[in-house]
């Protein structure tokens, strides 16, 4: 399958219900409505293609972009295709598949730190992303002594954050407590100090998770 044919099964499998609610979690308007499980299945087919993945991104459909994501090969992505992706991306909508890819890329590490310091909202919340990803695939990734820091960083700015990048840096905040056991009780004690942190959804259902009672939950899940 090409990226034309791909893009006319996502629209025949679209539903105006589902692009509705996915415009509101920011998919723009370029979106069929195609359910994330058919996605999924034309996933399974391709598995990875990562020419086909850049046409696709191309199309600037919300699903195709999302499948893009999903069939990209990592080992290829440079620094101008993740700032190509942050810069022409619906990156709301987008940040469950964005975030983990860059963060298997091998400019992840360098692209991570630069843009957790970045004042341009996107760019900082998939700087969170991706290190909430990459302490979950491989928490030795990055050394206790680097997320020790990271963790200062998120009490000192969460707070003053724009309002995406504080909720990535909040899932950091969980991520770092699940996946860093020797910082544990720092993660633990630095989220009563930060106390509720405050995302505005828009017109969602989504609610902010507590840090604590969250990390606690998944780990029961680990268990």
């Amino acid at each position: 399958m090409d990226a034309k044919e791909i893009l006319a099964t996502l629209k025949k499998a679209g539903k105006a219900q589902t692009a509705a609610i996915y415009k509101r979690h920011g998919s723009g308007n370029n979106v069929f409505g195609t359910l994330t499980s058919e996605i999924g299945r034309i996933q399974k087919k391709i598995k990875v293609d990562h020419g086909l993945a850049m046409d696709l991104w191309k199309t600037g459909n919300a699903e195709a972009r999302i499948l893009a994501l999903q069939v990209a090969d990592a080992a290829m992505i440079t620094v101008a295709d993740a700032e190509r992706f942050v810069k022409e991306g619906q990156v709301r909508f987008l940040d469950p598949y964005l975030g983990p890819l860059l963060a298997r890329a091998p400019i992840a590490d360098k692209t991570m730190r630069a843009w957790m310091k970045s004042a341009e909202q996107s760019t900082r919340e998939i700087g969170y992303a991706m290190f909430a990803s990459r302490i979950k695939g491989d928490p030795k990734s990055v050394s206790d002594t680097d997320a020790e820091k990271i963790l200062a960083t998120i009490e000192k700015e969460i707070h003053r954050s724009a309002n995406w990048a504080r909720r990535a840096m909040n899932s950091a905040l969980i991520a770092l407590g699940v996946y860093k056991p020797a910082l544990r009780k720092k993660v633990v004690d630095a989220a009563k100090r930060i106390g509720k942190v405050e995302v505005d959804h828009g017109e969602t259902g989504c609610k902010t998770p507590d840090a604590i009672p969250y990390i606690e939950k998944l780990l029961q899940r680990q268990r």
